[in-house]
């Protein structure tokens, strides 16, 4: 934590620009808690089909309010401008955040999680809404290339799946016990080694039988053993109990972790219609694409290092396939709110390199 120099200042944030959506929210006030500062964010989701705050995204703004104390004007469905005055001390304790919908529970995670690093002890977040949810990391995503990757900038948590819970009930209960730290290391990836192991889970939920998820974890176990010869392929198939889910789904995840410890993955969920080859077929194929490209992360990763990079003391840097607009994104709102200066290098083939030279925030409550 560090104090804003100037309390009355206010940082105004685009909300269209770039990816334009909750990102920009979820990094923005992340940023405001651990620095101090206050942010207004305007024209917020403008360029959606239906704009401004959906309850997610709100429940991500009260949480990260709750957290350090602040106050968010402007914290409604439908806002289009939001302000939020952030405390100036992250307390330790058990808080709770339920979107309500099958609104995805990793979203509400990637907001919360840095600033609790920075807290004045442990804290607990137990977070309700959906855990294997379209258009977000799948919860075994955080837990399988996430929080391995997320440990060597020193990020230390433990996650208990309590209950899953799918679109579009949601319903999924996750509990997550985050350790403080007193600083972020910087971190150097950029060669990938070769792929060793390849593990993964299919599941079914609710009122689909267990042989959906048998199907997949078969066909995509005979994907890869075609792809990757003398790598040990392992998948898993299961049928969650009853008590351990709410509704219906179907899914599978994929990852590949290589000599050098970087973890690829793919994913993919079922839908009505699809056969089951094809949808564990599609994560195959999202996880061999990922490692042609030869980067240390894979697209949905190295968004979500951005702050963390951003946050820790040294130079970090990481290599991927190409930039994602949510990278892009991520960067900008780190630059603007931190002052820190990231730099891409597009060295050869498709190989891009991401620096920074962290600022190294201090957690002055330890």
């Amino acid at each position: 934590m560090c104090e804003a120099s100037d309390p009355g200042h206010i940082a105004i944030i685009d909300g269209s620009v770039l990816e334009g959506g909750g990102q920009i929210l979820r990094n923005a006030a992340a940023l405001s808690c651990l620095l101090v500062k206050r942010i207004t964010v305007n024209n917020v989701r403008s360029s959606r089909s239906n704009p401004g705050l959906r309850p997610q995204h709100l429940m991500g703004l009260k949480l990260v309010a709750e957290l350090c104390g602040g106050d968010l004007q402007g914290g409604a469905v439908g806002s289009r401008t939001v302000t939020l005055t952030p405390g100036k001390r992250i307390r330790a304790g058990s808080y709770c955040a339920d979107t309500g919908t099958a609104g995805s529970i990793c979203l509400l995670l990637q907001a919360a999680l840095p600033c609790l690093l920075f807290g004045d002890g442990p804290s607990t977040l137990t977070l309700k809404g959906g855990t294997n949810a379209q258009m977000a990391p799948q919860i075994d995503y955080f837990t399988m290339v996430f929080g391995p990757i997320a440990e060597r900038f020193g990020v230390k948590f433990d996650c208990d799946i309590v209950k899953r819970g799918y679109y579009p009930k949601g319903g999924g209960e996750v509990r997550i016990t985050i350790h403080p730290i007193k600083q972020l290391n910087a971190v150097d990836m950029t060669d990938l080694g070769k792929v060793d192991s390849i593990s993964g889970r299919a599941f079914v939920a609710g009122a689909l039988p267990k042989k959906v998820a048998d199907i997949m974890a078969n066909s995509a176990r005979d994907h890869l053993k075609k792809r990757f010869t003398n790598v040990s392929v392992d998948i898993e198939s299961v049928k969650e109990a009853e008590n351990r889910a709410v509704g219906t789904g179907a899914g599978i995840i994929v990852s590949a972790k290589s000599t050098n410890g970087c973890i690829h993955a793919g994913s993919a969920l079922g839908k009505k219609g699809i056969p089951s080859e094809d949808v564990a077929k599609t994560a195959c194929d999202m996880l061999t694409k990922s490692l042609m490209y030869g980067g240390t992360v894979d697209e949905y990763l190295q968004d979500q290092l951005i702050i963390l990079m951003a946050l820790a003391k040294g130079k970090s840097r990481i290599s991927c396939g190409p930039i994602s607009l949510h990278t892009k994104t991520a960067i900008h709102i780190a630059q603007m709110l931190t002052q820190v200066k990231f730099q891409v290098i597009d060295d050869q083939d498709d190989v891009n390199f991401i620096e920074c030279e962290g600022m190294g925030l201090v957690n002055s409550f330890l």
